[in-house]
């Protein structure tokens, strides 16, 4: 398991349903170790505190297995071009990371870092912000639907992540995991 891109983005002004809002959505990968803090990664910031960050959901992290799946759903819904990637950070996420699903991740993990200790809290739930950032207005439904919907994390211990690190797994209570959780608690999109 590992962290294939960090990514990080300030709040910025988004286009949302006809209105300006501001959003930390568009994350761009970032070269180099960054520091993390409890309240997440250095230079990365969230606009709408109810629902992003705080403790329990201090960094996002997105399997890129995943990736695949919304590269074709945006080019059928010509959107996006079929023969090109979507850039790592796309799905709003700070870590994109390949080996952990969320049917793997139960509440309660911690992703043990080199120098960082990250513990799984709760699934995210889409918005229209993502539908914003996807380019078509399903987007956050499809999410629902497929339950690929990533993993919020807790700082345990703060220091520093970068790509290309590798994480392990040190086992929590596993009681649920994040796609039980988000299958319990489904939003309507």
């Amino acid at each position: 398991m590992q962290i294939l891109s960090l990514n990080v983005a300030r709040a910025e002004p988004l286009m949302v349903a006809g209105q300006e809002v501001l959003s930390g959505i568009r994350k761009r990968p970032v070269e180099g170790a960054v520091p993390v803090a409890t309240l997440g990664l250095a230079g990365d910031e969230q606009a709408d505190p109810r629902y992003h960050g705080g403790q329990a959901k201090a960094v996002y992290a997105y399997p890129t297995e995943h990736y695949a799946f919304w590269q074709t759903v945006r080019a059928q819904a010509q959107v996006g071009d079929w023969n090109t990637s979507l850039p790592w950070g796309s799905m709003g996420e700070n870590l994109s990371i390949q080996g952990l699903l969320e049917s793997d991740a139960w509440i309660g993990d911690v992703l043990v870092f080199p120098d960082c200790e990250l513990a799984v809290s709760e699934p995210r739930y889409p918005c229209s912000k993502f539908n914003a950032v996807m380019g078509f207005s399903k987007a956050s439904k499809m999410m629902v639907q497929s339950g690929w919907c990533g993993i919020y994390l807790a700082v345990r211990q703060p220091g520093t992540l970068a790509a290309g690190q590798r994480f392990e797994i040190r086992p929590g209570p596993r009681e649920v995991t994040i796609a039980e959780l988000f299958r319990a608690k489904k939003p309507k999109a």
